[in-house]
């Protein structure tokens, strides 16, 4: 389970990274600190992620904390880009967040008892 949810936060981040990078090269939708927002919480995730499947300490809080910047960039993105914020895409972005936590959680303990 900690390889599954390492492997889906390494990809939402990498994911983040790609759109915001890509946003503020080419499409400019976006402002560009919000872009820069992007790519930084993206980049956290993705550190967050390898310092999870690694066990180290402070490293599932810091996962969390990339996917709540994700999360909380992502309403200013869909107020800008689709003039609301609707429900359905911030639940489903929510439960992916709170399945890839309680992922790593689970798997977290499951690692340290096969090493014993």
């Amino acid at each position: 389970m900690l390889m599954v949810a390492t492997l889906g936060m390494s990809f939402y981040g990498l994911y983040s990274i790609v759109i915001g990078i890509a946003d503020l090269l080419a499409v400019g939708q976006l402002e560009w600190w919000a872009n820069l927002w992007l790519i930084g919480a993206g980049s956290a995730l993705v550190f967050g992620a390898v310092l999870v499947r690694a066990s180290m300490p402070g490293s599932l809080a810091l996962a969390t904390a990339g996917l709540l910047a994700l999360q909380s960039i992502s309403l200013h993105n869909a107020s800008h880009l689709y003039g609301e914020v609707t429900l359905l895409p911030q639940l489903t972005r929510l439960t992916f967040a709170s399945l890839l936590v309680t992922l790593a959680y689970v798997g977290w303990d499951s690692e340290e008892k096969r090493e014993i």
